[in-house]
């Protein structure tokens, strides 16, 4: 735990500072990070060639989507700032309700640790820190931009899920070795990439400055 801390305490302020300023340093991390998920998920997925495919995709739609709403003139910063707080929150969440309520288990053949208690708490903090940030940045609705928080939630866990469906599969406990305490950079970043593809469909589909407006 002390290890993970650590990684995520350099790694966390890291990227949001990359976020916070934007062009190049942004598009640093996506040109770093595309390459090492597509080895990861070529790894997870070794033997199939389709789901092969279908991995590089959905690797490459959450950095398309994570330039793409970086650098959208209207509140492209705030957006994705929004979107890190939400995941962040949604996995402190998880891990804490779940580890003290305990109770059924979410997914117990993908995985066991997971339980719904903690999906809840990950939701209740998920809406709780999509409220604050809206209200910090003076954005939207406070009720509104706190159940699009929880159902953030939802879909990040759903995207740990598929890691970890992917990682059962490949017979192994992480993606990689790249960051000590947490393993393979999807073991990361599995909740966020799923958010990212999400978000960035869903403000193509509907236009304007979503989730603000």
């Amino acid at each position: 735990m002390a290890l993970r801390l650590l990684s995520a305490a350099v790694l966390g302020p890291l990227l949001l500072a990359a976020v916070w300023y934007g062009y190049p340093w942004i598009d640093l991390v996506a040109a770093l990070a595309a390459p090492i998920m597509i080895f990861e998920w070529t790894r997870l997925t070794r033997g199939n060639p389709v789901l092969r495919l279908l991995a590089w995709l959905y690797a490459l739609a959450a950095v398309v989507a994570l330039l793409w709403l970086r650098h959208q003139p209207t509140l492209g910063r705030e957006t994705l700032i929004w979107i890190l707080v939400c995941i962040w929150a949604t996995d402190i969440g998880a891990y804490f309700v779940g580890r003290a309520a305990g109770g059924a288990k979410l997914a117990p053949r993908i995985s066991p640790g997971k339980t719904w208690s903690g999906l809840i708490g990950g939701m209740a903090w998920a809406a709780m820190a999509s409220a604050a940030v809206g209200y910090a940045f003076g954005l939207g609705e406070t009720v509104p931009l706190a159940v699009i928080g929880a159902g953030l939630a939802v879909v990040g866990q759903l995207g740990d899920l598929l890691e970890s469906a992917a990682k059962r599969r490949a017979g192994v406990k992480d993606s990689g070795r790249l960051i000590p305490g947490h393993g393979g950079l999807l073991d990361r970043v599995d909740g966020l990439i799923a958010v990212l593809v999400v978000v960035g469909l869903a403000r193509l589909v509907i236009g304007g400055t979503w989730p603000w407006t």
